[in-house]
């Protein structure tokens, strides 16, 4: 029997985010699965790039690089949302699907309300909207925060909203036609279970519904790749 292959996992982070949320995935998915963090314009390595923030400049700069082998996408809050448009995009121009899209902490785009509702707010009710699912770093100075945080987050909750409208657009949105896994974090105030759980009417595949330990931010835990881990082996497994 052919070994089981290796499948890379890729992944995308929350609003405001470089890749440093996936920075111990290497060791904490386990065998037979490679992280594959991808950093989006305006952070990190990409901060001299222009930040994106409508979906067009976004799958102009993802559809690119496609993973080759089996792949499964994962996306974190933003992330979520950005992993889905991708998805449909691939299938859109007829390329190489994910084996799974794993979506975690984020609404599915029919749901009401979300921090990307909040996207052009003025800054104190923005603060407020972040500051309730504890966004805002603690012991961050005020002037670091305003001038080299603040205003990623803004363009990518405006990155949120276009990606949520395009994905209610039927001409760019609905279903996708590879499984499903929708994982909530037990104390999240932004994406619990009973809110994560409907996603299942955005597949038309398997969907299954997770919950682990933690609040909106549980991708920084262990929880969230050991789950993840094992669903890349399976993946892998029925690859062979």
């Amino acid at each position: 029997m052919a070994p089981e292959q290796d499948v890379r996992l890729v992944c995308f982070a929350h609003a405001g985010a470089g890749t440093s949320a996936f920075h111990r995935w290497g060791e904490l998915l386990g065998t037979g699965t490679v992280p594959e963090p991808r950093l989006l314009p305006g952070r990190d390595g990409r901060r001299r790039e222009p930040r994106v923030t409508t979906r067009r400049e976004l799958l102009h700069d993802l559809l690119e690089e496609q993973p080759p082998g089996p792949y499964v996408l994962y996306g974190h809050s933003l992330g979520a949302l950005v992993a889905y448009t991708l998805t449909r995009a691939l299938h859109a121009a007829g390329l190489p699907l994910p084996a799974l899209l794993a979506v975690g902490a984020c609404p599915p785009p029919d749901a009401p309300g979300g921090p990307a509702l909040a996207a052009e707010a003025p800054d104190d009710e923005l603060l407020a909207v972040l500051e309730g699912f504890d966004a805002v770093p603690p012991g961050i100075a005020p002037d670091v925060w305003h001038r080299f945080v603040f205003p990623v987050l803004r363009d990518d909750l405006r990155l949120a909203a276009d990606l949520r409208a395009a994905a209610l657009d039927p001409a760019t949105g609905g279903p996708v036609p590879v499984p499903v896994l929708a994982v909530a974090g037990s104390d999240d105030p932004v994406g619990p279970a009973a809110v994560l759980g409907g996603w299942r009417a955005w597949t038309t595949g398997r969907f299954v519904l997770r919950t682990v330990p933690g609040g909106h931010f549980f991708v920084r835990d262990g929880e969230l790749p050991g789950l993840l881990g094992r669903a890349c082996r399976l993946v892998g497994r029925a690859e062979r």
